[in-house]
């Protein structure tokens, strides 16, 4: 596998993980309005900062990407 699909396959997995992270955060949210908790150790804004990382790392090598096909020449 090389460097490019293995990337690509990266970011799509940190991309899934950020949106089940921002799910937990607002299922938990919900939980918390009417006196119940989901999940024990984790509050659900520091989910949302979990998931926020995993997006930065994903816009990142979006961007990689995104510099390597300018970098190719054109035909």
């Amino acid at each position: 596998m090389d460097l490019e699909k293995l990337v690509s396959l990266i970011s799509r997995l940190f991309f899934f993980g950020a949106f089940v992270l921002f799910a937990l955060a607002v299922i938990e949210r919900i939980a918390n309005a009417v006196g119940y908790t989901v999940l024990q150790q984790y509050r659900g804004g520091r989910l949302l900062e979990l998931a926020v990382v995993l997006l930065v790392f994903v816009i990142a090598a979006q961007l990689r990407e995104v510099k390597e096909e300018l970098k190719k020449p054109k035909h």
